[in-house]
């Protein structure tokens, strides 16, 4: 599980080749603006079945009109991951709706840090949102996922400040080296986190220097991933991440190399791989399909 990040990254937007139909189905969390926005208005000019998720209904709202002034037609829930009613209720619409799902792509994530800061004062919140939302929301449409000859697909937007390589705990990291790490030691990782930022004590112990409650959400996350695409591997289900780089977004105040668009176009390439060509346990790095680690 050690990920390094690959030397040479490229700006490459791709054509996938069409596999899909109108009856694919593909939700995408956090889709009001940014990342999540720009991968909607893509799957959706693309002729998929796309669902735009967010937390607040008036932003979603706000976001579909946007799209549906460009010709385009998504559908819309409202979906704060981060509270399991809420997840409950937009798998029960998502069951009636369309009974069924292709593609999830978990990108809500939230971070309370400016470029320069690392403060962990809503640590919890941070790994509520980006730890535990994706994971509780993915076991909720589990049992949804049409594991046809496309096989379905999970991918988690993620970030290279949760590679290994930023963990300094030496125990941590031999538990997270081992192929047979279970998510209960994952989730009390996570938990060790918190308990170390109640107690004043978790710039000592070896944690990520940079935006740490995020990077530690995000390392949660990639384990996470690499323990179910273990999983469901030959069983119809492809689990990926994707770092898209640094980004012109929200989280990193209008700054970044990349715009929105570029990265939804790279992640719209990786969920669109055809059959034959989707990987699984991947964890895609920069603004090109092509380059990624193992997970």
């Amino acid at each position: 599980m050690a990920l390094k990040e690959p030397e040479t990254i490229l700006v490459t937007p791709c054509l996938p080749t069409r596999w899909w139909s109108k009856e694919t189905v593909a939700v995408v969390t956090g889709a009001n603006k940014g990342i999540g926005f720009a991968l909607v208005k893509r799957l959706a000019e693309l002729g998929l079945t796309v669902v735009l998720t967010a937390r607040d209904n008036g932003r979603g709202l706000n976001a579909v009109e946007l799209l549906k002034n460009q010709g385009l037609h998504v559908h819309f829930f409202p979906l704060d991951v981060s509270e399991p009613a809420s997840i409950l209720k937009f798998a029960s619409w998502l069951q009636e709706t369309f009974g069924t799902l292709d593609i999830l792509v978990n990108n809500a994530a939230v971070s309370f840090n400016h470029i320069n800061e690392n403060s962990v004062e809503h640590a919890e919140i941070v790994i509520r949102t980006n730890f535990y939302g994706p994971k509780w929301l993915t076991e909720a449409l589990l049992p949804m996922f049409r594991r046809s000859d496309s096989v379905g697909r999970i991918l988690n937007i993620s970030s290279r400040l949760g590679l290994l390589n930023k963990l300094k705990n030496p125990e941590l990291r031999e538990m997270l080296l081992d192929e047979k790490v279970t998510e209960n030691e994952i989730e009390g990782m996570v938990r060790l986190f918190l308990e170390n930022v109640k107690s004043g004590i978790w710039r000592s112990q070896g944690w990520p220097a940079v935006w740490t409650d995020y990077a530690v959400s995000k390392l949660g996350l990639n384990a996470h991933s690499k323990i179910m695409a273990k999983h469901f591997k030959g069983r119809g289900l492809s689990v990926n991440c994707f770092c898209p780089g640094f980004t012109q977004t929200s989280m990193t105040g209008g700054k970044g190399k990349y715009t929105s668009q570029t990265a939804a176009e790279v992640a719209a390439c990786i969920v669109l791989l055809p059959p034959e060509k989707l990987l699984t346990g991947k964890f895609y790095v920069g603004t090109t399909p092509g380059v990624y680690s193992k997970l």
